[in-house]
């Protein structure tokens, strides 16, 4: 088996799941759409500031504990700081059986830039 580099493995999952911007998730959001937002940063990235109504779920423990947090039929949208997590994330999740699973590029970071509500 090659050898992958952190920046490889993160390109070659972004090539295997769906990614959605942060202006369509505000949009979705704002529309009243149902969808699950899961932010997966680490527990003190979240206290400092998450998506308002998102749910929580380290990417250390997303295997073991999604099945109890967000049913298989959910539409879900994934996010870290950047996207690069949650686009491994993604990976995972849709070999699991997640079939509406995306990313949301840019991550958190990008939806502060682009003037997303933030809660504490």
């Amino acid at each position: 088996m090659p050898i992958k580099s952190g920046p490889q493995m993160i390109a070659e999952a972004k090539t295997k799941i769906k990614e959605v911007t942060t202006r369509d998730v505000q949009k979705r959001v704002a529309g009243g759409e149902a969808i699950v937002l899961l932010d997966i940063r680490e527990a003190n990235e979240w206290n400092l500031g998450h998506i308002p109504n998102a749910q929580y779920l380290s990417r250390g423990v997303l295997e073991t504990s999604i099945e109890a947090v967000v049913p298989r039929n959910a539409t879900l949208v994934l996010y870290c700081a950047s996207g690069n997590r949650s686009a491994l994330a993604a990976v995972t999740l849709q070999e699991m059986g997640y079939e509406n699973v995306a990313s949301m590029a840019g991550g958190f970071r990008d939806w502060v830039g682009t003037g997303g509500d933030v809660e504490d």
